[in-house]
């Protein structure tokens, strides 16, 4: 009876498995950990978060090594909300900083259009309320995901960092989010 207790504690066995650590906030995952999963990704490179601002402050020449990612064959993909709508206004008036939502989107807007028609790097606009809540970041079968709480930025809600092991378990779910907004999103550029 001893045995099994033994090896739970240590193993994890169920659907938390694929969990590889959990942050309380999400400035709390330390930049290294972005920087690997960025660098060691070989296929794709989602940016599934609703502003994405802080990675071209937070991620030194991010440009560049995108730019190198895409070259590579790495399908880097940015799904943005659209500054101008309805529900960015609606969560300015929760979080009520100076850093608005919209300037927030632009930055990334501007970092994109920096890009210019680098070929593999796509940005679309979603157009889900759902998306707001929920931060995604993949990179091949690994993930960073933030679930947005009430009315804090997002630096201050938690992330989980997760590694796909099983068809349908957490990762795969939060995926299928991601994609689904992917497919419903309008191209930032017409």
């Amino acid at each position: 009876m001893l045995w099994p207790n033994a090896v739970k504690a240590v193993m994890k066995t169920g659907p938390d498995r694929e969990v590889i650590s959990v942050y309380p906030y999400r400035s709390a995952c330390p930049s290294s950990v972005w920087r690997s999963l960025i660098t060691d990704a070989r296929e794709e490179l989602t940016f599934a978060g609703y502003t994405n601002y802080f990675l071209w402050l937070d991620h030194p020449n991010l440009a560049t090594v995108l730019r190198k990612k895409a070259r590579a064959g790495v399908a880097v993909r940015f799904l943005l909300g659209e500054p101008d709508s309805e529900t960015t206004r609606r969560r300015e008036t929760v979080e009520q900083t100076a850093l608005t939502v919209s300037t927030r989107i632009r930055i990334t807007l501007e970092h994109l259009e920096r890009l210019g028609d680098t070929e593999n790097i796509e940005a679309r606009y979603s157009r889900h309320e759902g998306h707001i809540s929920l931060s995604v970041f993949r990179f091949d079968d690994q993930m960073l995901v933030t679930p947005h709480l009430s009315n804090l930025v997002g630096h201050d809600s938690p992330m989980l960092h997760l590694r796909r092991l099983q068809d349908d378990g957490m990762f795969d779910r939060f995926a299928s989010h991601a994609e689904a907004l992917w497919k419903e999103g309008a191209p930032v550029r017409s």
